[in-house]
């Protein structure tokens, strides 16, 4: 049966492909090896890469709350340290927007965001370093109803861990900064009035020698 096979195969080999059954067998083989060594290049690449990315596809920690910090506490936390989450701050409340680091994080669009109260850039959707600040005075209705909508966009699908500590600024009692002293109101004694010091006038030479005479 074996060899019947082998008959007909040598027999149907040059009339379908027109090449000797030797050389149709050691081009079968090279396109199975060639197949072979492709096949391990990608499939180790691709292994490779889907561990890369395993490992650095990690879940994110839960959210720390932070309480109430400074805006320059709130500058440790904009990406660059791994080990920190990623924070930013919209009219004064901090949230945790560590699972958007492809926006927020190091090298990302919004990056200048990070570690900062950026509610004016974002109602003017300014990139300008002067607009990275939470002062929001003087903006017009539409900037102020789009940053509205960029904090029901934060409070929906971020948490909050903290709001920024305001400071107030302290101000100077006087110029030299010492402390004036005051002097105490003369007041009437309980027993009595006060005592008046006598005034005594002197009598001139002429009213003298009139009442002489």
């Amino acid at each position: 049966m074996a060899l019947q096979l082998w008959e007909t195969l040598k027999e149907a080999i040059p009339v379908y492909t027109g090449l000797a059954p030797a050389t149709f067998f050691t081009l079968v083989a090279l396109v199975f090896a060639v197949y072979y060594v492709l096949s391990g290049l990608f499939g180790s690449s691709a292994n490779t890469q889907s561990a890369r990315s395993f490992e650095e596809v990690q879940p994110l920690p839960p959210p720390v709350q932070l309480g109430e910090i400074t805006e320059e506490q709130l500058k440790d936390y904009d990406g660059n340290d791994p080990q920190k989450p990623l924070l930013m701050a919209i009219k004064g409340q901090i949230y945790d927007v560590s699972q958007s680091r492809m926006f927020y994080g190091p090298g990302g669009p919004y990056a200048l965001f990070a570690g900062k109260d950026a509610s004016r850039a974002l109602a003017k959707m300014s990139f300008e370093d002067k607009d990275l600040t939470g002062d929001i005075s003087g903006l017009g209705p539409f900037e102020l109803e789009a940053l509205q909508d960029w904090e029901y966009k934060f409070m929906s699908k971020y948490v909050k861990v903290g709001t920024i500590k305001k400071e107030v600024p302290v101000s100077d009692g006087g110029s030299s900064g010492e402390a004036t002293e005051t002097k105490p109101e003369a007041k009437p004694t309980e027993d009595g009035p006060s005592e008046i010091p006598e005034v005594k006038t002197e009598e001139s030479p002429s009213s003298a020698e009139a009442r002489n005479e």
